[in-house]
């Protein structure tokens, strides 16, 4: 493949990339639209994941600067949170060559399916600030997810930012909103140390990475001051949509 794409596929791309951005900063399932989009334009598997994982990191980074400038970030559990996430994530990016995708794609959907149920049937859910701290064993199984989670985002990533989302509405307490600052946090690192494991392989696309890069940090701003002006109702709204269309469009994708 050529270090950059002709002029119409990297727009394609480019478009792709910046909308993707914006709204995923919300919702998570970056991957699922991003990487399929790269296979199509004759990029190699690996390489596509790989290079869009150098993208993910600047998402994140751009996601993550409005919550800290507007101090909307809430740091309580974060250094935990991302140790695990680093750890994770370093045996994930290992496992990028050994992992079926097919099966992978309907565990994945499985687990999108079961979450919008769960939030559909609590309705309260991350919409409210609930004042009562988790139980011990719920926040256990908070940290345990972060882990396991971050396994999986070193590798695809695709769904992952969707489900850490789930999880720390469900088992941590928090609002959609609060969560969307700290799941963009923790992307940072998780997507940095498996991009960081990908160049010492030399799997990574430069050119093509360093303009989706920057098309995804201008994505990650924008969406996020985005989300800063939304209700956690509409931002459970866009999640939920989010998350059962790109349920089925991933079962059907691997079936």
């Amino acid at each position: 493949m050529e270090n950059l794409l002709t002029p119409f596929p990297l727009s394609i791309l480019i478009l792709v990339f910046f909308f993707t951005g914006v709204i995923s900063v919300v919702t998570g399932c970056t991957s699922l639209i991003t990487v399929p989009v790269m296979l199509q334009m004759g990029i190699e598997p690996d390489i596509a994941i790989a290079t869009n994982m150098l993208a993910l990191t600047f998402l994140s980074l751009g996601g993550a600067i409005p919550f800290i400038k507007e101090k909307k970030l809430n740091t309580q559990r974060l250094p935990n949170l991302t140790i695990l996430t680093i750890l994770g994530s370093i045996l994930g990016a290992f496992l990028v060559f050994t992992i079926s995708k097919n099966t992978l794609s309907l565990l994945i959907s499985g687990f999108m399916v079961a979450i919008a149920i769960f939030v559909f049937l609590n309705p309260q859910t991350g919409v409210k600030l609930n004042h009562d701290p988790p139980s011990k064993l719920s926040e256990f199984f908070g940290y345990l997810a972060t882990f396991f989670l971050g396994i999986y985002g070193g590798f695809f990533s695709g769904g992952y930012v969707t489900l850490l989302t789930a999880s720390y509405v469900m088992l941590f307490n928090q609002t959609f909103l609060e969560v969307v600052g700290i799941t963009k946090v923790i992307n940072v690192f998780s997507s940095l140390v498996a991009t960081l494991i990908f160049i010492a392989h030399g799997i990574i696309n430069y050119p093509l990475g360093i303009v989706l890069s920057l098309t995804m940090f201008i994505g990650g701003i924008l969406g996020a001051k985005i989300a800063l002006n939304l209700s956690n109702v509409w931002i459970k709204r866009l999640f939920m949509f989010t998350v059962l269309g790109l349920a089925i469009k991933t079962f059907f994708a691997a079936i």
